[in-house]
């Protein structure tokens, strides 16, 4: 897994942005994917990891859905929180902090789980995966929201860009196995790459603008304090190299998979 030890990732730098950030798709992927599992009033959904929360407000603010979110950084939590009682949906959104891999519900609690990109970042994602299949009630929706190679990378490359980027991305088939294996079925995929969500700007380059740590200012003082300066001033450095990868390269995707969880999810093994 990629290392955390060496200071910042991009991503980890990212997801401090002062009023948070929606992940590449944007708005129209996130509506789409709503309109994709019949979200509404009497749904409930969860997101993982959550980060602040701006997708899960967005979904409880357009669907009037009941949402959950988890996430490992107890501190983004709070944050979601906050903005969830500025919204006037502290009623309808809850948050809590746990590991990827062992969210904090009983089997069978939610219609829809959805696994953000961060959910990359876990160190161990098939578990990860595995527990959104479990939360999710039988002929649920489980939804992967994520990053894919698509070029032809060398491994040694592909291992620098996942310790700049702070995760792991997989192959289509990758993902779609995991699910598979976690007892999701009728997987439906879709390629967000070059979306709607910016007819001017292809998806990669919409993948390197949610990850570019340029102009965040008032996210560095927060950076600085809980990673220190010299790895905050490395990631920076960073910076310029994962764009050009993204955009000139186009070693990276977003799909949308989708599938349905079954009524029997494989037992975890021992």
């Amino acid at each position: 897994m990629p290392s955390r030890e060496q200071g910042p990732s991009l991503l980890g730098l990212a997801r401090l942005r002062p009023r948070g950030a929606f992940p590449p798709g944007g708005e129209e992927l996130y509506r789409h994917v709503a309109r994709l599992v019949e979200l509404g009033p009497d749904r409930e959904f969860l997101v993982v990891p959550c980060g602040q929360a701006v997708t899960a407000e967005f979904l409880a603010r357009t669907t009037g859905a009941t949402g959950s979110g988890v996430d490992p950084d107890a501190e983004l939590i709070e944050r979601a929180a906050e903005r969830a009682k500025q919204a006037g949906l502290a009623s309808r959104l809850h948050y809590e902090s746990a590991p990827l891999e062992d969210l904090p519900y009983q089997d069978a609690v939610f219609d829809v789980a959805i696994g953000e990109i961060g959910l990359a970042a876990a160190e161990d994602v098939q578990a990860a995966v595995r527990e959104l299949a479990r939360v999710t009630r039988p002929f649920g929706s489980v939804v992967l929201i994520q990053l894919v190679w698509t070029g032809n990378v060398t491994p040694e490359r592909r291992e620098a860009l996942a310790e700049h980027l702070g995760l792991r991305p997989l192959m289509l088939m990758e993902w779609k196995q995991l699910l598979r294996e976690a007892g999701v079925v009728d997987l439906h995929v879709e390629d967000w790459a070059d979306a709607a969500a910016a007819p001017r700007r292809g998806g990669a380059r919409v993948l390197a603008d949610f990850l570019s740590l340029r102009n965040l200012g008032a996210m560095l003082w927060r950076a600085g304090r809980k990673w220190g300066w010299r790895g905050v001033r490395a990631a920076l450095a960073r910076d310029r190299q994962v764009r050009a990868l993204l955009t000139r390269e186009r070693v990276l995707g977003l799909s949308l998979i989708k599938g349905t969880r079954w009524q029997d999810v494989p037992a975890t093994s021992p």
